[in-house]
């Protein structure tokens, strides 16, 4: 064996070793219910929703925090020259600097101290910070509200997704079949060319119709992969392997009446109405801002000096290192920003208008939500029609199916009409086989349009449960 050879054996060993010692990784299979639940908690953007939702409960806290009073604790010590007014201080906000008398103009310094507690608190502000604390409060309550939404729409995604799985490999189902009918088909037909009974363009065209078939197998196939990767990006679970359990939902569901749900409690109405509520806070926020600041203040604190009271510098060097002079003052300030009137006006225009157009927008949701509803009604009433009338298609095709192949053989039709007939039955069976998910499909685009899919996953849980009491 020449050394090329065994170089291509070799390599192909190793191959074939690193394909087996390569893991497999294990598919995950979900029923649909299992499905919604796993995305519900896996999904990031539900973990998001949720800590915009805790963040928005810690500001209402923040919000409250702004009744309890003020206190501010000073401590320092400086070392400055003594020609600066007596008893200087860094600058700071807390305890006063008193003036004094010039010393003289010697660079000589000595040390200052001073440590003190502020403490402040505003007994009324006309409002002011209790329309703080009810706009952060609409604020959590829009969030918790968003958060409800963001459930429901990736519940509506993961079961969408799931079932996008099940029609893609029911039409992947019929595709084969219809692969293996035209493969039978085409044997017989080259036997009776061979044969010498038919002419040849027969049997290319049986293989045309077999091999525009095996394309239309293989972009079934390929849309049966591409619904899997995205109901396994869905549950939070890219690139594993997922498959979905039909249960029993390749059955017709029953009838099941359904009470309409107020267009008001829908998620996305009350996220929408959340966001009224805020602007109006937002508002009455700004019409509590014109108003005097009043603030109870009391300061006690203790200064020391290097310096005498006759401005001469302390015989004891150390002198001034601990405030050796307690100091104490309360009373009431009142600040009034008197000129803020304009601006604050013109704020208030604003959010007045924001206000305005967020009660359209809430408006304009209502009426998206009824008309969702309706036009999810009108979809699962014609699903169930197509349903009801796809059985009597499915047989007729395959009656017509049957008796086109039977003409041929008998040389009373061409394998034209045999074509035909078997893209009619192909596309019979892909009808009939999605004509129940379909009904499906509606339910769950009804019950979302409800505002929950509870409804929906209930009716889904009680056909598996028939489905399962059949198999036993």
């Amino acid at each position: 064996m020449s050394p090329c050879k065994i170089t291509i054996v070799l390599l192909a060993l190793l191959a074939v070793q690193l394909y087996a010692e390569t893991p497999v990784k294990p598919v995950r299979v979900f029923t649909l219910p299992q499905a919604v639940e796993y995305a519900t908690r896996h999904y990031p953007a539900v973990r998001a929703a949720m800590e915009r939702r805790n963040a928005a409960r810690a500001g209402v806290a923040v919000a409250r925090d702004n009744y309890l009073p003020r206190a501010d604790l000073m401590w320092q010590l400086d070392r400055a020259t003594r020609n600066n007014v007596a008893g200087t201080l860094l600058p700071q906000s807390t305890i006063p600097n008193p003036s004094g008398t010039v010393v003289d103009t010697s660079t000589q310094s000595f040390w200052g101290t001073g440590e003190g507690m502020q403490v402040s608190w505003e007994p009324f502000d006309f409002g002011y910070r209790r329309a703080t604390v009810q706009s952060a409060q609409a604020r959590e309550r829009r969030t918790a509200a968003q958060l409800e939404l963001t459930l429901l729409d990736v519940q509506t995604a993961a079961a969408d997704a799931a079932l996008s799985v099940l029609a893609a490999e029911q039409s992947m189902h019929a595709a084969q079949a219809d692969v293996e009918r035209r493969r039978v088909f085409g044997r017989s037909v080259h036997a009776l060319v061979n044969a010498k009974l038919r002419p040849g363009a027969d049997a290319s065209r049986a293989d045309a119709e077999l091999a525009a078939a095996e394309t239309r197998e293989i972009l079934e196939e390929e849309n049966a992969q591409v619904a899997r990767a995205r109901l396994a990006e869905l549950l939070g679970l890219a690139g594993t392997a997922v498959e979905v359990a039909p249960g029993g939902l390749l059955d017709t569901p029953p009838p099941t009446p359904v009470t309409p749900a107020p267009a008001a409690s829908h998620p996305l109405a009350v996220v929408e109405q959340g966001r009224v509520v805020e602007a109006q806070a937002r508002v009455k926020i700004l019409s509590r801002s014109y108003a005097p600041k009043f603030n109870i203040e009391a300061i006690g604190y203790g200064r020391g000096t290097g310096v005498n009271g006759n401005g001469k510098p302390a015989t004891d060097p150390q002198q001034g290192l601990l405030p050796d002079t307690p100091n104490w003052a309360a009373g009431i300030t009142m600040k009034f920003a008197l000129f803020d009137f304009a601006s604050i006006h013109s704020r208030k225009k604003v959010e007045q208008a924001n206000q305005r157009r967020e009660e359209q927008l809430y408006g304009q949701t209502l009426q998206t939500i009824t008309g969702r509803s309706a036009r999810a009604q009108a979809i699962l009433e014609g699903a169930r029609r197509v349903a009801a009338n796809t059985p009597a298609e499915l047989q007729a095709s395959v009656d017509a199916e049957s008796q086109a192949r039977a003409r041929f053989h008998a040389g009373l039709a061409t394998i034209v009409d045999v074509a035909e007939a078997q893209r009619l039955l192909v596309t019979a069976e892909t009808d009939d086989s999605l004509a129940r998910l379909s009904i499906w499909r509606a339910l769950e685009r009804r019950s979302s349009a409800q505002g929950t899919l509870q409804p929906f996953l209930e009716e889904v849980e009680r056909a598996d449960a028939r489905a399962n009491a059949g198999a036993k």
